[in-house]
């Protein structure tokens, strides 16, 4: 297994070009199924999820082309099943927004129970709740889901998600697409990334309005086509380099972002002292305060304060003097870096959904575990503080999202080093 050792770096210097959105390339590739013809996508990030997606869609009949890094081609003009297998399903619970697409085109799907981080429980009732009301029959066992669209198809109907789930919304929108009438989902997410993908069906010949807000509605077409189109920057890995140069007191230019998709993160940095500046650049975030302020945090849906950087966020808050305060709202189980964290000197009780950390403490180098994606992201940017070695093993669920991980690290000076054991 392979593990990073991440020593105490200088602050950080230079600049970093942001990949394509994990989070919004996989509903676009599972999108594609929906079309008859070649579909063309741009700032693919080379990423182990990614890579399962791929193979999802080759064994459900797909042919797949690297055009040139970071651009493929996917033809899903010969779809031969509509049962994604079961050990490529189990490692990425992505897979499971193939069974919108399916359930559209091929009028049935059947996915077996996704895998991915263990963050928590992530139900799957609001997707299928969403299928049922478009008038597919529901079989759920102990492994598998299965959906079947009626006699004469799916039907639109007026959906309300009890949670905006991003998952749930996504599904939806894609097996509301070539449904009969109009839908309209109540309550959705509003990501960037639904945005995204609504963007994506509408060049393939949707007809989608109001993504990005908490209603979608959606007139069903007879068919889709294929269509061309570039990933949005990932807000996350923007993030996690704007707490990289903040964690270290440095200063980073970061191209190929969007800034109203981190605003609640350049908000909480502003408070905390920290300077964020918008050119024809890019962004920029300096750290050269040296009397940062504690401040509090609450995850919530987007707009608000992204789940995802709660864990590279709170490792920047055990840096910076004073008392703070973390309260995860959307995952239940989200808290498991705390220990991690504890283990290299921070101070951090958790209550329930609350963790205080009384920040300021000095980190020393460990061995600790990547509990989860963000948490793996988060123990990196406390090891690049602590005083010796820290070294950080599970590191697969960090290269499961963010591409070029320590090549981008070292070109800002970051002393980290992928080893195999």
């Amino acid at each position: 297994m392979a593990k990073f050792l991440v020593q105490k770096s200088e602050p950080l210097n230079g600049e970093v070009v942001i990949s394509g959105a994990k989070n919004a390339v996989l509903p676009l590739m599972a999108a594609a199924i929906l079309a008859e013809e070649k579909c063309v996508i741009r700032d693919v990030p080379d990423l182990r999820d990614v890579e399962v997606m791929k193979e999802i869609l080759k064994s459900l009949g797909s042919e797949i082309k690297e055009l040139q890094e970071s651009i493929i081609e996917i033809n899903t003009s010969k779809i031969k099943k509509c049962e994604a297998d079961f050990d490529l399903v189990s490692k990425m619970r992505a897979s499971f927004l193939v069974m919108g697409p399916l359930l559209a085109r091929e009028g049935k799907a059947k996915v077996h129970s996704p895998g991915g981080c263990t963050i928590g429980a992530r139900p799957i009732d609001l997707h299928l709740k969403g299928f049922e009301a478009l008038g597919a029959e529901i079989i759920v066992k102990d492994n598998y889901v299965e959906a079947i669209a009626g006699p004469d198809g799916l039907k639109g109907a007026s959906i309300y998600l009890d949670f905006p789930s991003v998952g749930a919304t996504e599904n939806i929108m894609t097996a509301a697409v070539l449904a009969q009438g109009t839908t309209y989902i109540e309550n959705a997410a509003e990501e960037p990334e639904i945005v995204d993908l609504a963007n994506f069906l509408n060049k393939m010949g949707a007809r989608i309005k109001g993504a990005g807000t908490d209603t979608i509605k959606i007139e069903g077409v007879e068919r889709l086509h294929g269509a061309q189109h570039t990933v949005i920057p990932d807000r996350i890995e923007t993030g996690t380099f704007m707490l990289a140069a903040a964690i270290t007191h440095g200063q980073v230019l970061l191209r190929n972002v969007v800034p109203d998709h981190v605003k609640p993160i350049t908000a909480k940095l502003r408070e905390c002292g920290i300077t964020v500046e918008m050119s024809d650049e890019g962004m920029y975030v300096i750290a050269d305060n040296p009397h940062l302020v504690a401040t509090d945090i609450k995850t919530l849906p987007y707009p608000g304060f992204p789940t995802d950087i709660q864990s590279p966020f709170m490792a920047f808050l055990t840096t910076v003097e004073g008392a703070s305060s973390v309260i995860e709202t959307v995952f239940e189980n989200r808290f498991m870096h705390v220990a991690e964290l504890n283990r290299m000197g921070a101070n951090i009780k958790t209550e329930g959904n609350r963790a205080m950390i009384q920040g300021g403490k000095k980190l020393e180098g460990a061995q600790v575990i990547a509990t989860d994606l963000r948490a793996g992201a988060a123990l990196v940017l406390a090891g690049l503080v602590a005083q010796g070695t820290t070294t950080i093993s599970e590191i697969y669920h960090i290269e499961r999202g963010y591409e070029k991980f320590t090549e981008k690290f070292k070109a800002l000076g970051a002393n980290i080093f992928r080893i195999e054991d």
